[in-house]
């Protein structure tokens, strides 16, 4: 992989545990419930993205 595809995949996974520690964060402590359910879909659908980039074409 490129040097620039790896640090995007590394700040995708960064940003990942950011969003699903800020969202359980809000949904427990604050009690904004549904900020924190968006925060957690948004941190699913960037390690969806991660692990679709990771995965090997076949050949």
């Amino acid at each position: 992989m490129l040097l620039a595809a790896n640090i995007a995949l590394s700040i995708a996974m960064v940003s990942v545990f950011a969003l699903g520690a800020g969202g359980i964060w809000l949904w427990v402590k604050r009690g904004e419930k549904q900020r924190g359910l968006l925060m957690l879909a948004a941190a699913i659908v960037i390690l969806a993205n991660v692990l679709i980039w990771t995965v090997p074409n076949p050949v």
